[in-house]
């Protein structure tokens, strides 16, 4: 049973779902599934949740990501990429200076409108339909997080900058909206993604290594370990008889105060991962109660 995360470095041109087919028919996986879609345009980290990894998207999709984006001032499309049709722009292009200062505006949480062509639901249809039958509706503002948001070029029209946002923020989005802020629009040219929370590019696999034709062998080693997953957990280590405990279902008395109440922790035995559980309760009351379990090979 071949169960971890792998890297992959998604090329331009495709969508992230046929990235997912590719892997599996390569590694002869039934399930794959991933930490968060890029656009067919996008390249980058596409992390690939594999076997019982699946088990910890719930976990993992909140993460921070880190992109490296070019945008183009002066002209605005309908999809706020380069794959849309032009809507608008201006031929007045702001300085340097206006650009480095107009990006200090967007850090931190801010209020973002899903575009039309996403794949947010609008009473229980995706907004991209509606686009494509050229219906307009309202979208309501979402509270999205800018954790760090860095020029690194500008030559005018393109700018490009490296962005570390939270869950639900549309990168293109934050784009058209700095363009806007400068008075001249914007849409979205290149977009590369370097990080999803601790995981990085650097580490990635290209699909060409994925398809190797002496056979998936060599990938084994690539794969991230459950156990090693969720960095962000505090590891907790039980005995084997624990584990099996917490494997049924069962909580597990607790008594120690270390993690505190409430806290989600990484409950491991020997090197593998045998749960997610909550702490709950206090004193001698305390145990931990798992979230999700996990099957030993």
């Amino acid at each position: 049973m071949i169960s971890g995360l792998l890297l992959i470095d998604k090329p331009a041109g495709i969508t992230s779902f046929a990235v997912v087919r590719r892997v599996r028919k390569a590694l002869q996986v039934k399930k794959v599934g991933h930490l968060g879609t890029l656009d067919p345009f996008a390249t980058g980290l596409l992390p690939l949740a594999l076997g019982e990894a699946t088990k910890l998207t719930q976990f993992l999709l909140d993460e921070p990501k880190t992109y490296l984006a070019t945008l183009k001032l002066g002209v605005e499309t309908d999809t706020q990429d380069l794959t849309g049709s032009i809507t608008g722009g201006s031929d007045h292009l702001p300085s340097s200076e206006e650009v480095y200062r107009a990006a200090c505006s967007f850090v931190g949480e801010i209020d973002q409108v899903p575009p039309m062509y996403s794949a947010v639901h609008h009473q229980g249809e995706r907004l991209y339909k509606l686009a494509r039958r050229g219906e307009k509706v309202a979208v309501a503002p979402r509270k999205v997080m800018i954790h760090r948001l860095a020029i690194k070029d500008v030559a005018l029209p393109l700018v490009t900058f490296e962005v570390e946002c939270g869950k639900g923020t549309y990168v293109r989005t934050l784009a058209h909206d700095l363009g806007r802020s400068l008075g001249c629009g914007a849409h979205l040219v290149a977009l590369a993604r370097l990080a999803v929370g601790p995981f990085s590019i650097k580490k990635a696999v290209t699909l060409d290594e994925v398809e190797n034709p002496a056979g998936p062998e060599h990938l084994y080693r690539r794969l991230i370990p459950l156990a090693r997953c969720l960095p962000g957990l505090k590891a907790v280590r039980v005995d084997r008889g624990e584990a099996r405990r917490l494997a049924e279902g069962q909580p597990l008395p607790w008594p120690d105060t270390d993690p505190l109440e409430g806290e989600k922790v990484r409950v491991v035995a020997g090197d593998a991962l045998v749960a997610v559980a909550t702490v709950r309760g206090q004193g001698a009351g305390q145990v931990l109660a798992p979230v999700r379990v996990f099957q030993r090979k």
